[in-house]
């Protein structure tokens, strides 16, 4: 599940490619936006894609009930939040207990939870002053990065680093190593 450029899911792909996730298939891209370079990423690696969009219009049980449909219809076992913007219903949440990975752009417990996503996180980890974070992958529960913690890298924070200098390593040492090994762990425990 993707909002934005697809990097994460780039990742996974190219690892899958290269046979390092051999225990799970590609088989959907959920998109929050029509505009998700992601779509295209999908599209070029044959992978099916189709855009969900979470409403005002709409009720939040009611959105997580659209999902679980599109879920089931596809026979997803996992999911992998990969920039994903949107926050899960408990439905869907409870229906896949330990089954949806998130990745975190940080070190958890630090600069994450409500309103930490994206460049925010690495303006806050420069602006606290901190000299390592890294990035986290976990499972997804109710409370916003609460889950229990699959996976952690740390990444050196360096001298002159601006938020997009911290991102762009973070994604290349951390996050792109982490998630597709994560998502490779997860779905090997269930074929067993």
């Amino acid at each position: 599940m993707v909002s934005g450029g697809g990097t994460n899911l780039q990742a996974i792909i190219d690892a899958k490619n290269q046979g390092r996730i051999p225990h799970a298939e590609l088989s959907l891209v959920i998109a929050s936006r029509p505009d998700a370079y992601a779509l295209t990423r999908a599209e070029q690696a044959g992978i099916p894609g189709l855009v969900l969009r979470k409403t005002r219009a709409v009720s939040i049980e009611a959105y997580g009930e659209q999902l679980l449909q599109v879920l089931r219809d596809n026979r997803i076992e996992v999911i992998v939040l990969a920039g994903f913007l949107t926050i899960l219903p408990e439905n869907v949440i409870r229906a896949y207990d330990h089954r949806i990975l998130n990745i975190h752009p940080s070190l958890i417990p630090s600069f994450c939870g409500k309103g930490f996503y994206g460049l925010k996180v690495h303006e806050a980890a420069l602006a606290r002053g901190v000299k390592v974070t890294g990035a986290t992958v976990h499972f997804v529960n109710e409370i916003a990065d609460g889950g229990d913690i699959i996976a952690q890298k740390p990444v050196l924070v360096e001298p002159g680093d601006t938020p997009e200098t911290l991102q762009k390593r973070v994604m290349e040492q951390a996050e792109w190593l982490l998630l597709p090994k994560a998502l490779e762990d997860v779905a090997c425990g269930l074929d067993k």
